[in-house]
Parts: C-alpha cells; structure tokens; sequence
C-alpha cells in the first residue's frame, strides 16, 4: 500500500497527487507531535500532582521507626510563640501529649530557641507542661534553652522539672509589653482631620490618630500591670526557691542575662546541651523528635485566618500586650 503513494493513479494529476501525500503526511505527523506533546503535558501534571501531595499532606516520618526503644522525646519550641505561628500552643501542646504518651520515652527535652510572645499562649503551654508532670511522675521534663529564651519562652521554660542553657545563652526578659505610634501632629501638619464613631465611651481608646488620655493610658498600664503579675506569679511557682529574687528583684524587670549569669540568678539549673541531657541526665542518649511540623498548607491556611485580625490590629494601631 505504501508503493500506491508513490504513484499517481492512471490518468491523475501526478501535480496535485503529490500536494495531497504531502499534506497527508503532514497531518501524521502532527497527529504524532500532539500525542508526543499530549504525554508530556500529562507527565508533567502527574509530577506536579505528586509534588502537591507531598508539599500539602502530614510527611510520613522516619522518626516513627525509630521508636521502637528507650530514646529522650525532643520538642522544639522555635520562633514567635503565637496562634500563627509554628511555635503555637495547639502545635507545642500536641507534641508534648505524643512525646509522654509513647512508652518507649525516657525523659522529655524541650529545646527552646524563641524571644517570646502571647502570654495566653505562652500560659497555656506553662499550664499543660505541669498537668503532664503530674499525670506522668516517672517522665522528667526538661528546658534547653540554647540561642534564647526570653519573656514568654521562660515563662514556659519555668514549669519544667529543671532548666539547662548555654553559658552565652540570653535568658529573663520577665516583663510585658505593648506597643503603638502617635500620628496626632503629623496629621496636624498635613491637614487630615480624623472621624471617629463609637458607641461606647471608651471603644476607640488609645487611636494612635487622637491624642492620649490619661485615664486611659492609666488604664491600659493596668492591664499590663496584671499581666505582668501573672508572669512572675507562674515563674516563682515553677522555679520555687531556686530562683534568687529575694536578692535580685530587677529579676522581673525585663532584663535578659548570659546563661552563665542567669545560673548564678536561678533563673537555670544548669549549663548543658539537648544532646548532653539526654545523654548525662535522662540516661537515654538517642533523641526522638517528637515536634509537630507544620505543611505549607497549614501556615497559609493560618495566615489566612488571621489576616483579617491582623489588619485591624494595624488600622488601630495596638498591639496586644506580649511577652517578648
């Protein structure tokens, strides 16, 4: 069949017979291209597809396999302690729940690199840490502090059964804060006149486009006050005599030491590493992470979520109070 396109048919314009092949071929050709293109795309989905799958579904952890002896359970308390963030109580709560349940942990190592942040957060994890303690009493808890543990970081790192930092660790920090802008003359100079309606006398307090009241300066120092009472109420119970505040009350005034300085301050117990804790101290050298990690999809799932808060909290220009 082949030959018959070689050749014209008897009587045929060899001319137009010869257009015709090459517009036939033509067309089998890109028949064969679009398939050939049609593959590619569709590997190309299945590898996109795949990549998805493994960006956005919980990683299957290798560290499971190794649960099958004696090990430290290891918990990272990294970054902003916050609803958003990867260091949220939901997340550091969950990761202490599995590190005691599993009945192969020896000793619990909470290794905490973080300068704070919400103290309901940061409350939160303080509490559950002492409920733990107290439903599991053969499973020692642990604090290491390594680059920083400041405000709300401590504030958590005190409910553990004793605290280990680096001699050139930052450590303390026991204070609160609040922040916000004036923008009263600027908007002055620039002619903008500001509306507010409220209903409700003091709805609008502290607008950073209205001069400051002093009531309400007055009591929103109030609100810190408490918080800050709060603070040094949990650490006091969590570090008991230990801590050395009868002959350093600047303890609790928002200044950060050297680990080696905050063991002389019973702010730590001793100097030391994760891995030499769970080494020297528990008696089970292997660590086993136990830390909830967070997939893309969660954080912006998150971040999402919390956007619209965020922006309000921008247009009115506070700050919530933090530990940080």
């Amino acid at each position: 069949m082949a030959d018959d396109w070689k050749a014209p048919p008897e009587g045929g314009d060899e001319k137009s017979w010869k257009l015709l092949e090459k517009t036939l071929l033509a067309t089998v050709e890109e028949r064969r291209r679009a398939r050939r293109w049609g593959i590619f795309f569709k590997l190309l989905g299945f590898a996109y597809l795949s990549t998805l799958l493994v960006m956005f579904s919980p990683a299957l952890s290798l560290k499971e396999a190794a649960r099958t002896g004696d090990h430290t359970a290891l918990v990272e308390v990294r970054g902003v302690i916050a609803d958003s963030e990867a260091a949220s109580a939901d997340n550091i709560v969950g990761s202490l729940r599995a590190a005691f349940k599993d009945k192969h942990t020896k000793g619990v190592v909470l290794r905490i690199n973080s300068p704070g942040g919400s103290p309901v957060q940061s409350g939160y994890i303080y509490d559950e840490i002492r409920r733990l303690r107290a439903a599991h009493p053969d499973i020692k808890l642990y604090a290491v502090i390594t680059d920083l543990g400041a405000s709300g970081a401590y504030y958590i790192a005190s409910a553990a059964d004793a605290v280990y930092a680096d001699k050139a660790s930052l450590v303390g920090s026991i204070g609160v804060t609040a922040a916000s802008f004036g923008f009263v003359e600027a908007m002055e100079r620039l002619g903008v006149e500001r509306r507010v309606y409220t209903a409700g006398e003091h709805k609008a307090f502290l607008d950073p486009f209205q001069p400051q009241k002093e009531g309400e300066v007055r009591f929103w120092r109030e609100v810190l006050d408490v918080t800050h009472r709060q603070f040094i109420d949990s650490v006091k119970q969590g570090r008991g005599e230990r801590l050395k505040d009868k002959d350093h009350p600047e303890l609790f005034s928002g200044l950060v030491w050297s680990g080696e300085q905050a063991l002389q301050l019973g702010l730590v117990d001793a100097l030391g590493s994760a891995s030499h804790v769970a080494r020297e101290v528990v008696g089970a050298e292997s660590l086993v992470d136990f830390t909830v990690r967070e997939t893309p999809l969660d954080r912006f799932a998150k971040k999402l979520g919390t956007g619209v808060a965020e922006r309000l909290e921008m247009w009115m220009g506070l700050q919530a109070p933090a530990l940080r």
